[in-house]
């Protein structure tokens, strides 16, 4: 481990790149955001980090350990090198760590954005006290990491844990990956949206309705959060039936992999209790009997600033 206790923590977005200084304990003292500029190709990208991380520094002068990266796409951890990450234009394979670490003199780390996520969550959050877990991160996709003796299990190619392209339904709506009924294509973000603005029209009496179509407001996973909270029953539905598709779809992994602590993160999360307990409950009625009374899902710890947390965590505790 190093001997400095700071490292920078770089969060890799379709739209914005989150920066920051974060000590071995995972408290942040300094950050930013900049835009990504995913549009204009892979080197408008990392000129973007390259700044990000430049202003870090310039406004800090605490001895750095390393750089941390959580990018989304395949990561190939010996050269740092990012392929094909959703959401980035004319970028297929970019060594990204390589580039930094030419850039900048020091280690520099590079994971997929959801194992960056469950080692955040390992070091400083949910999974502290825990060998094995299931990382699932619920935002405009799903992602997924697996945690087996406190290491992110990669598989052959680096591209395990993609828990969000497990199928629930062979008949399904079809997803981005190009397969069908996948557990994103009910659980992401967007996708979520286009369900419910399809079935909206079903449920006029619901609060839901009223918010949309008298109110204007915009269809937000926040705004069928708000209609549950005041016990609208359409959109407790929704919630509800989105836990336990997520369940069902775990139930898949629980009972290949024998891990039965589930940690749940990412914007959607925020459905709290409701979205937890439906995810339960789902994962029970389909899981092996003897694993049932061991299944424990519980919200990630780090929330707003996993990202960050996360990619930092690297430079200390990547295997």
């Amino acid at each position: 481990m190093p001997e400095t206790n700071y490292a920078v923590g770089i969060d890799l977005g379709g739209t914005s790149i989150k920066a920051g200084i974060a000590d071995k304990k995972g408290k942040i003292i300094e950050k930013l955001s900049l835009p990504t500029n995913a549009g204009q190709g892979p080197e408008a990208v990392v000129n973007q980090i390259k700044k990000a991380i430049h202003r870090l520094l310039k406004k800090n002068n605490k001895k750095i350990a390393g750089i941390g990266i959580g990018s989304p796409g395949i990561v190939k951890l010996k050269k740092g090198t990012v392929e094909n990450p959703p959401n980035f234009p004319g970028w297929s394979k970019v060594p990204l760590g390589t580039i930094l670490t030419k850039e900048f003199n020091l280690n520099v780390f590079v994971e997929n954005d959801a194992n960056a996520a469950a080692i955040g969550e390992l070091a400083y959050g949910s999974g502290k006290n825990l060998d094995n877990f299931l990382m699932v991160t619920l935002g405009t996709g799903v992602g997924g990491s697996i945690i087996i003796n406190k290491k992110i299990y990669r598989g052959e190619s680096g591209a395990a844990g993609e828990i969000g392209h497990v199928s629930i339904d062979h008949n399904g709506p079809k997803c981005n990956c190009g397969s069908y009924g996948c557990i994103e294509a009910y659980a992401g973000n967007n996708y979520l949206i286009q369900n419910v603005s399809r079935d909206l029209n079903n449920h006029i009496d619901s609060l839901l309705y009223h918010f949309v179509n008298v109110d204007n407001k915009t269809l937000t996973p926040k705004l069928i959060h708000q209609a549950a909270l005041e016990n609208d029953a359409y959109s407790k539905s929704i919630i509800i039936e989105l836990g336990k598709n997520i369940g069902f779809a775990l139930t898949s992994i629980i009972n290949l992999l024998d891990i039965t602590n589930v940690i749940i993160g990412g914007g959607v999360a925020g459905f709290g209790e409701l979205l937890f307990d439906s995810i339960e409950r789902g994962i029970k009625e389909r899981v092996l009997i003897p694993l049932k009374d061991r299944i424990d899902v519980k919200p990630a710890k780090l929330k707003n600033e996993a990202g960050i947390k996360g990619a930092s965590a690297l430079v200390f505790y990547s295997n």
